[in-house]
């Protein structure tokens, strides 16, 4: 076993030091042990997951009926949930990002981007302990669409599905022992780097010119998602059932997850691109494009509570008006 890292071994002193409960309670809660430690059976996934459904869908009917008072958009309080929620996932993903990455890098370099993507001394102890935090990232994550309830947003298809499969996808990796995972958690953490200090910084009303990027970097992503862990794929699959074909070695990992990995991430591909064609059409006249998007800014200038599901709330909802019109 690889000894930990510098960035991952101050993150779990400050993270022991700060846990309000036994070290035994830490330790039961951040080590992978199925099904036994926290969302690791598949009971308690699918029961969390029809549980986000049912609360963001029974929470807006509720508001929209009047059972309950939809909390003042303007308040002081939400503003400032909604900003240290941004920041919070900002810092996070790029802390765990470096501590995946210092896990990794050195195989990599020593031992070549195979070996890092596809044999098992990548899938270190630490390193699926990294990805149990960011699979606990996905249960946080699931506010967002509380946020857009909140605050009266449309929710959409693309929000909704993201949101739950994501969470649920990295219960099948962790699962699968999949080495190459870290590919797309390391991209996906890098990019919610940069969207959630986007939203941090729109909640603060300070003007950032990469708007549009930040839809661009996660179709971005999944291409790269898709050609790694196709290449991973095929290297595990005809190693496994037909190795005269022409092929660098095997991959590690369950072929159930290995399979439901590239099922999903070609969805998000798919989703994220009809969601850039909709959101900046060429078919569409510039000026339409232009206004649908500024009159989304005006929103999160306004209320100050922007968080990344306002880009496909907003954005989508903007540009529909619009184009209609």
């Amino acid at each position: 076993m690889t000894e930990a890292g510098f960035i991952y071994t101050s993150l779990a002193f400050v993270f022991r030091a700060a846990w309000p409960g036994s070290d035994a309670s830490f330790d039961y809660f951040f080590t992978w042990d199925p099904p036994h430690s926290p969302w690791s059976s598949f009971p308690s996934i699918a029961f969390t997951l029809v549980g986000y459904l049912a609360t963001i869908f029974g929470l807006r009917a509720a508001f929209n009926k009047g059972i309950l008072t939809r909390p003042n958009p303007n308040s002081r309080q939400l503003k400032t949930i909604f900003l240290l929620h941004n920041i919070a996932l900002s810092l996070g993903s790029a802390l765990l990002l470096a501590a995946i990455m210092e896990e990794i890098l050195p195989i990599w370099l020593g031992k070549g981007f195979f070996t890092a993507i596809c044999a098992k001394e990548s899938y270190t102890g630490t390193a699926r302990q990294l990805y149990l935090i960011n699979y606990f990232f996905k249960f946080w994550e699931l506010l967002d669409t509380v946020f857009l309830v909140v605050k009266n947003k449309p929710l959409t298809g693309l929000h909704v599905f993201h949101h739950s499969a994501t969470a649920f996808l990295c219960f099948t990796q962790l699962h699968g022992h999949t080495s190459v995972q870290w590919v797309v958690i390391c991209l996906n953490l890098a990019v919610h780097t940069a969207m959630y200090s986007y939203y941090a910084l729109m909640s603060l009303k300070v003007p950032c010119p990469w708007k549009r990027m930040v839809t661009t970097s996660q179709i971005v992503q999944f291409i790269l998602d898709i050609g790694i862990i196709y290449f991973a794929t095929y290297n595990y699959f005809v190693s496994t059932y037909a190795p005269a074909i022409p092929h660098f070695g095997k991959c590690a990992g369950e072929e159930s997850a290995a399979v439901f990995g590239c099922i999903i991430i070609s969805s998000y591909l798919w989703l994220f691109v009809d969601f850039y064609q909709r959101t900046y059409s060429k078919k569409a006249p510039a000026k339409i494009q232009r206004a649908a998007i500024v009159a989304a800014e005006k929103a999160y200038q306004t209320d100050g509570l922007a968080t990344p599901a306002d880009q496909e709330a907003d954005y989508t909802a903007a540009a529909d008006r619009k184009i209609k019109s």
